[in-house]
């Protein structure tokens, strides 16, 4: 379904890239955080669960138990970027909805966030920052998390996210290295978000089943995942599907299968791709996961989508989740760590 309502501005025009497309190259981040882990110093009265060495969603560190109160994990995060829709109020509830994934990527459940804006204030009116600040808090407020005030910077293009801390049961954490051979695969959201975000940049349509896919909160499929014994897990967002089941694979030391016929993705995606609105985030992560994938017989447009840089996607979890469909399944470590078929 597509919509031609018009607003004022439109905010993806004033964005290089929109969402999580314009994140810094996977292969470049991690050539700039290469051997910092080991840099970085280790508090020993709160032991770092993880870290920078599994490119995981989000830091945690444990709460020691004390005086009968069971320890607890602290999840902490950050996540921003540009405009990925052109109405603020979307806007908004989208980056808080991503922001917020990380922790329930984790395992855990948002307690406090403070937000992260970047406005170009002698050229946008403030009263669309005040309009994506109102999205944020009201995705903030569904998922029972607090507000507490933020940063604001003055910047030629805007952003806009949160910082957000979690808690979890260090017990019960999903984490991207706990993958174990002979164990299925399922993912919680439809691909094809980057595409129907790029088609909307560059037209100005409005796809509401894009819209609605992104502000949906991970927090249910997080819930089904730990309630169904998954330990390992992942959000897709800007490296796209075989970026960060890559990430997954390569962290627990598995191949991933991937049954590219199970794989679901929204309506128009796929005519987007046949369109040519493939935003070059998409093209870099297709590009950084070709030496570690088995492509086999899968066409252009497939890979694409499975590469394409989503935001606010779903949870990609290790294990059966409820209503999820199954796209693959991991298996023991091979030649590559994905093989499509």
């Amino acid at each position: 379904m597509t919509s031609t309502r018009e607003t004022p501005v439109r905010l993806t025009q004033f964005a290089h890239g929109g969402g999580c497309a314009c994140k810094i190259p996977p292969g470049e981040l991690e050539d700039v955080l290469g051997g910092l882990s080991a840099a970085l110093p280790t508090p020993s009265d709160t032991p770092l669960l993880v870290g920078l060495a599994t490119g995981d969603d989000a830091a945690v560190v444990t709460l020691p138990a004390q005086a009968g109160v069971a320890a607890q994990a602290v999840v902490a995060t950050a996540d921003f970027f540009t405009p990925v829709v052109d109405d603020p109020y979307d806007w908004g509830r989208i980056a808080a909805a991503n922001a917020l994934s990380d922790v329930y990527a984790m395992g855990g459940r948002p307690v406090l966030a403070v937000n992260l804006l970047a406005w170009p204030r002698d050229v946008l009116p403030f009263d669309l920052a005040r309009e994506v600040l109102r999205g944020g808090l009201e995705v903030a407020a569904e998922a029972g998390c607090h507000v507490g005030g933020g940063h604001s910077v003055d910047d030629p293009e805007p952003k806009y996210g949160m910082a957000v801390t979690g808690l979890a049961d260090p017990q019960r954490l999903l984490r991207n290295d706990a993958g174990r051979p002979g164990v299925p695969l399922s993912l919680t959201k439809p691909l094809g978000l980057g595409v129907l975000n790029n088609r909307h940049k560059a037209t100005g349509q409005r796809f509401e089943q894009a819209v609605a896919t992104m502000v949906a909160l991970n927090r249910d499929a997080a819930a089904a995942a730990l309630d169904a014994g998954a330990t390992c897990a992942t959000d897709v967002t800007g490296f796209g599907f075989l970026g960060h089941l890559h990430k997954l694979a390569r962290a627990s030391g598995v191949t991933a299968i991937v049954d590219t016929a199970a794989v679901p993705y929204l309506d128009g995606a796929g005519q987007a791709v046949r369109d040519g609105y493939v935003s070059g985030g998409t093209r870099r992560n297709l590009e950084w996961v070709a030496p570690f994938t088995d492509f086999g017989g899968t066409d252009a447009d497939t890979r694409l989508l499975l590469a394409d840089a989503q935001t606010s996607g779903g949870l990609l979890v290790a294990g059966e989740v409820p209503g999820a469909p199954v796209v693959g399944e991991l298996v023991l470590r091979g030649p590559h760590s994905i093989v499509l078929r």
